[in-house]
């Protein structure tokens, strides 16, 4: 089997809470379903955010769901700066001690104290997928990517799941610096 895997650009984006939820949207609200994305189950929705940070904000963030049990915000490092937060490089889910910021809705806003995160890119693989590509469930490997601006990207986390669908994920400044633009695939090397 070739070593090759989909490399997708997961823009800026939040995950948020049921009890957020309602607060930035209303009552009873619920997110709306606008596409699915590539993990199964995942679902971009139709509602947008506002992020504020100590120095600026940035306006109409999408909303990925479904609801999560605590709330989270992916951002680029350019992003952070252009906040004024200090997001820390982490796997999703791993938000303890983060940055925080305020979150701007239609019908409210929260604070959130620690959540702001950027996101250390990844690979979702099913077991199967894992065992073909001959990796196991948080090793660490390279993925080059061929391009107009070739790159190794180091320090690629492997994540593995049934609820998983084979791809790398990277952010917008990772995909700028390598011209990881339309569909892209990356070699994994380990």
């Amino acid at each position: 089997m070739e070593n090759k895997v989909l490399v997708e650009t997961s823009a800026r984006h939040v995950h948020l809470s049921a009890e957020h939820i309602e607060i930035l949207f209303g009552k009873g609200a619920t997110l709306t379903h606008k596409k699915d994305l590539s993990q199964p189950g995942q679902f971009a929705c139709e509602e947008r955010v506002t992020l504020v940070g100590p120095k600026k904000s940035i306006a109409n963030v999408i909303i990925l769901g479904p609801a999560r049990p605590a709330t989270q915000v992916e951002v680029s490092l350019s992003d952070a700066r252009t906040l004024g937060v200090d997001a820390p490089v982490r796997e999703s889910g791993d938000i303890a001690g983060s940055a925080g910021c305020k979150i701007v809705g239609p019908c409210g806003e929260v604070e959130i104290a620690e959540g702001v995160i950027a996101a250390k890119r990844h690979i979702h693989f099913t077991p199967a997928d894992a065992e073909a590509f001959g990796v196991a469930d948080k090793q660490i490997v390279k993925v080059k990517i061929d391009s107009a601006r070739s790159l190794v990207f180091d320090d690629v986390v492997v994540r593995v799941s049934e609820k998983f669908a084979a791809a790398m994920h990277i952010d917008t400044d990772e995909a700028n610096a390598a011209c990881a633009f339309g569909k892209c695939f990356g070699e994994v090397i380990k």
